[in-house]
């Protein structure tokens, strides 16, 4: 990866990532492809999909998802992008219900291109032929990515999230993939936040993994330049001249 860094810097100002907590590097190495910044970013939550669930998961959760499963049913979506206006209608829901804003919300047609992404997985939930929970992930060698979720005023009644999570850990189990990556708690913690979503991820998960945040600056000329045309002080935010742009 070093050798790619060094390579694209031409033309560019500066670049920052999240890695993957499942690439192959270690702290040092990262520190050698990005020696700007390379902080801990967030506590990933993963399940070591080789392990039986009911050794590890919540007894709570397990409780849901049998309660659930008996009030939906929860089934592979075949071609996800055909399920396009079912997908739109829940993520407006979760919209509305958490006062989502700005780059999340996203638009109709960035959900089609998501949707035909290779190596998604759509996994939805039907109540009476109505589609009242979906999850989205993806695929990339032997682990599961998972994306987003979202379910409608019935799913989150019948707890529809339950019965798609445990259904989602033994399908990619029975597919031969290693590991499901359920992701972070929102905000940009570091440890194990205490929010809703977080314990309900820590509820499935066998462990975390650390997610690094890094970044490299290529012209710092340029980049001084922008600083000051800003009129940004000190800061610790990287890069430097786009503090504050997301508040």
């Amino acid at each position: 990866m070093h050798v790619d860094l060094e390579e694209i810097g031409a033309g560019l100002v500066s670049l920052a990532v999240v890695c993957d907590p499942f690439g192959e590097y270690d702290e040092q190495y990262l520190a050698k492809c990005f020696p700007g910044v390379v902080l801990p970013f967030k506590q990933h939550f993963v399940v070591d999909l080789s392990r039986e669930p009911a050794e590890f998961v919540a007894a709570h959760h397990r409780r849901n998802a049998r309660r659930a499963a008996r009030e939906v049913t929860v089934e592979e979506c075949a071609r996800p992008v055909e399920l396009l206006d079912d997908w739109h209608t829940l993520y407006a829901e979760l919209i509305a219900r958490h006062g989502i804003e700005g780059l999340t919300t996203f638009s109709k047609r960035s959900f089609a291109q998501q949707l035909e992404v290779p190596g998604i997985v759509a996994l939805r939930a039907v109540r009476d032929g109505a589609t009242v929970g979906m999850l989205l992930w993806y695929i990339q060698r032997d682990v599961a990515y998972y994306h987003l979720g979202a379910y409608s005023r019935a799913g989150y009644e019948l707890k529809a999230s339950f019965a798609l999570f445990d259904y989602a850990l033994g399908y990619f189990a029975r597919r031969g993939l290693r590991w499901a990556n359920l992701g972070g708690a929102p905000g940009a913690s570091t440890g194990e936040d205490a929010s809703g979503l977080g314990r309900f991820k820590q509820g499935w998960s066998t462990g975390t993994r650390t997610a690094y945040f890094c970044g490299r600056i290529f012209d710092a000329e340029k980049y001084d330049e922008i600083v000051r045309s800003k009129g940004i002080q000190r800061t610790t935010y990287f890069p430097a001249y786009r503090s504050g742009e997301f508040r």
